[in-house]
């Protein structure tokens, strides 16, 4: 009969594991004790962040090398007696936390999750840096312009997921994946923000769009759905918009990503999102509209005016005629200059 192999490493590790459990039954209690709900070797706080498939063994070193317990091995032998599952997420521990604590923190999965805050009118460049800690920037470039992600949003035809983000608070957490977190974002869109772009005058994702203009125009609730309705009136007869954060927009997805004030440089800009050279809306919505501008694209006020001009005070004038217009741009400026010799 041909003779069994042995194998050494297989013993060698049977030994050891044999060895630590005899020298654990050979603690007294007292160490024992001291081990298992003394002070552990944390110097400072720490985030552990346990991966989808992360094993014992790798938990078990990871926790080690980050100095949360002392001995790897040891951990390993305590999760293998209680057959620990692991749950994947982000752990928070506290400088000297006990094994004791290690272990009830990660058999309870008592993950911690951050509050990340999407407000209206942020557009795509600003997500991008709310979601830095969850998503690496070119990972989030490269789902922005998803067409599966615009697909569940309720777009197919979004070229981005620019105004495709419902404003929310996001529960997160580091473990989670980019694509799981940008996921996040789209459904909540279509859960909540969808459903209202229905019944306007404009296709939904138009509707979207302008919304998007109106958020960005003015912050006054009395003013959104009038400024929807000088929008769609020019829309309507083929009047160029003239929005001044489109032409903003436009010099962003130029590449300048100087957030200032438009200028007259950004007005003559050649861009399909800048409503002064091109007429009709843009082709994606410019940032997250609040559900008043919604509103407002969805029933806007459309009276005999036309154009529109900040006060200096907060609000705008509205005029129907070129010359009420300019009339009124001289108000502005009057208040401007005002406001600066009283400063």
């Amino acid at each position: 009969m041909p003779k069994t192999k042995s194998n050494p490493r297989g013993k060698s590790r049977t030994s050891k594991r044999l060895l630590i459990a005899a020298l654990i039954l050979a603690i007294p209690p007292a160490v024992g004790w001291w081990l298992w709900k003394g002070q552990g070797p944390l110097q400072a706080p720490a985030d552990v962040v346990v991966k989808k498939g992360t094993t014992v063994n790798a938990l078990a070193e990871e926790l080690q090398a980050r100095g949360v317990i002392r001995s790897a091995d040891l951990f390993r032998l305590w999760a293998r007696s209680r057959k620990l599952q692991v749950i994947r997420g982000e752990y928070t521990f506290d400088t000297g936390v006990s094994l004791a604590d290690v272990a009830a923190k990660l058999r309870k999965g008592e993950v911690h999750w951050t509050n990340v805050v999407i407000p209206e009118g942020l557009h795509g460049w600003a997500i991008q840096k709310r979601l830095a800690p969850f998503v690496p920037e070119e990972t989030f470039w490269k789902l922005w312009k998803s067409p599966t992600l615009a697909r569940t949003a309720g777009f197919p035809e979004a070229k981005s997921l620019e105004g495709l983000v419902a404003p929310a608070t996001y529960k997160l957490n580091k473990a989670l994946e980019p694509e799981e977190v940008m996921l996040a974002l789209v459904e909540a869109f279509h859960r909540q923000v969808y459903p209202k772009l229905q019944g306007g005058p404009l296709t939904p994702y138009q509707t979207l769009t302008l919304a998007s203009l109106v958020e960005k125009e003015t912050r006054q609730p009395d003013e959104r759905a009038r400024i929807a309705g000088v929008y769609f009136k020019r829309f309507k007869i083929g009047m160029p918009l003239q929005c001044d954060p489109t032409s903003q927009y436009a010099r962003w997805m130029s590449g300048d990503l100087t957030f200032t004030a438009p200028t007259p440089a950004d007005i003559r800009r050649p861009s399909p999102w800048n409503t002064y050279t091109v007429k009709g809306l843009p082709p994606t919505p410019i940032a997250i509209p609040s559900p008043e501008s919604i509103e407002a694209a969805v029933h806007p006020l459309v009276t005999k005016d036309l154009y529109f001009v900040a006060t200096g005070l907060g609000g705008h004038r509205f005029a129907p005629t070129l010359a009420q217009h300019n009339r009124n741009i001289a108000l502005y400026r009057k208040e401007l200059a005002r406001q600066k010799a009283k400063s």
